[in-house]
């Protein structure tokens, strides 16, 4: 199984005070405006073009089209919609094309938009990376006295599991749940049950929550965690399967603290049900649960106005079988510095580990040019790059003597268009990168 990871709430109200004397005595009510529908349309082509120290080079294009589109929710009785897909075609032959279906559902709202139905490919958000679904969803919502006290939502739900980046459907698997969940304008709790059945094999059966809670505009908590409650497929251990905590607080006005906490571990519960459906032995690595663990704390004081310096500390462990590591990071931003208005970024961060210690240096200076542009170039060295491998997931592979230079050039248009480009160099000790990106977006309404 891959961390994953994955997207938040407004409310608005209206007062209107009249005067008693000045009402007429009929009064003509405009009915609510109906809803209207929404969405993007994005067009990205990229380039990448490696070559290596004897001077032998690869690469591949790619061109990929995503669409967004879906009408507004609203609290009144009628049909949804959604539709949010993306489509990749790459010019080396051995890279076939994608089609990933994200959302594709139809729905309908009943009683005063207290109850939803919604049938097709579904992303359930209060199961953050298992809320992945191609069924049916039925919710109730509970009507709030005041648009700022919140409500209550319980749901339940029944389909197949999708193939995110991919059309079709996992063979012989079937996913069951329900969820209950509070929120309002500005907090969340949600707490959900998943069921996924394999054949004869459980493969998952997990409490998901979530939790995004205020207090006083001082003190703010986001927390997120699995918990499974069978062993995965059977056969590893339960237990926690990933947590992330944050807190953060602002004291006084110009200091603002946070901790954080980040722990998971990787267990590929599909490959472990193939290979006990087919006889298969199991390898013992398959089982191993960890993968990674971060706990640290920030400081960021705002000397000025516009000007903030921080500092972090983190001890990480980012691979099942590497030894923790310490990381210290000073660094700062400040927006619109001087006269031409520049955005500067800067950090430093020492790295200290049983191998050695290495620093990485990162620099970013950006500038709006007038209301339609703007620019950025980035400096930064000793990279660290995410590799996944089948039976340990993901690794993290720190490079010590890596540089990248790249530049970011936005632009927006009139009629909801909006251009992007990106070209970055890397190179290191046995090697030199190139890669370009090229984007067209189109915002309908």
């Amino acid at each position: 199984m891959k961390p994953r990871v994955r997207l938040v709430c407004a409310a608005l109200g209206t007062h209107l005070l009249v005067a008693a004397a000045s009402v007429p005595a009929q009064t003509a009510v405009t009915p609510a405006a109906a809803p209207r529908p929404w969405g993007r349309v994005s067009f990205f082509s990229s380039g990448f073009r490696s070559t290596d120290d004897d001077g032998r080079g690869t690469g591949f294009g790619e061109f990929t089209t995503s669409l967004t589109y879906r009408l507004t929710e609203t609290e009144r009785d009628g049909l949804e919609y959604g539709l949010d897909a993306r489509f990749s075609a790459y010019t080396a032959r051995q890279r076939p094309e994608r089609t990933s279906i994200y959302e594709a559902f139809v729905g309908a709202r009943f009683g005063a938009g207290r109850a939803i139905v919604r049938l097709g490919h579904l992303s359930v958000s209060e199961l953050g990376s298992l809320g992945s679904l191609a069924g049916g969803l039925a919710e109730f919502r509970s009507r709030p006295p005041r648009p700022d006290v919140g409500r209550i939502r319980a749901g339940a739900f029944a389909g197949l599991e999708p193939n995110i980046l991919d059309t079709g459907y996992a063979n012989g698997v079937r996913k069951y749940g329900t969820y209950v969940a509070y929120d309002n304008s500005a907090r969340r709790h949600a707490l959900g049950y998943v069921l996924i059945r394999h054949g004869s094999v459980t493969e998952r059966s997990a409490l998901t929550f979530t939790n995004i809670l205020p207090v006083r505009r001082r003190l703010f908590f986001y927390q997120a965690a699995e918990y499974d409650v069978q062993a995965p497929a059977g056969r590893a251990r339960r237990g926690l399967a990933y947590f992330y905590g944050n807190a953060r607080v602002l004291p006084i006005e110009r200091l603002e603290l946070q901790a954080t906490y980040n722990r998971g571990r990787s267990v590929d519960a599909r490959a472990i049900g193939n290979d006990l459906l087919q006889g298969r032995p199991v390898p013992a690595s398959a089982l191993a649960a960890f993968l990674y663990e971060s706990i640290g704390g920030r400081a960021t004081v705002e000397v000025v106005p516009r000007v903030r310096v921080h500092t972090a500390y983190a001890r990480e462990t980012n691979n099942r079988d590497a030894d923790p590591s310490n990381r210290i990071t000073i660094g700062g931003h400040a927006a619109g510095l001087g006269r031409p208005g520049i955005d500067v970024t800067v950090s430093e961060s020492l790295l200290r580990r049983p191998q050695g210690t290495l620093h990485s240096r990162y620099v970013s200076l950006g500038r709006q040019f007038g209301r339609s542009l703007y620019a950025s170039g980035d400096y930064s060295t000793s990279l660290s790059v995410v590799r996944f491998s089948r039976s340990d997931g993901f690794v993290v592979e720190t490079r010590p003597r890596t540089t990248r230079l790249s530049g970011t050039a936005s632009v927006t248009l009139p009629h909801g268009l909006s251009l992007l480009a990106i070209v970055e160099r890397t190179w290191g000790d046995d090697f030199r990168d190139v890669r370009v990106l090229s984007g067209l977006t189109y915002r309908i309404r």
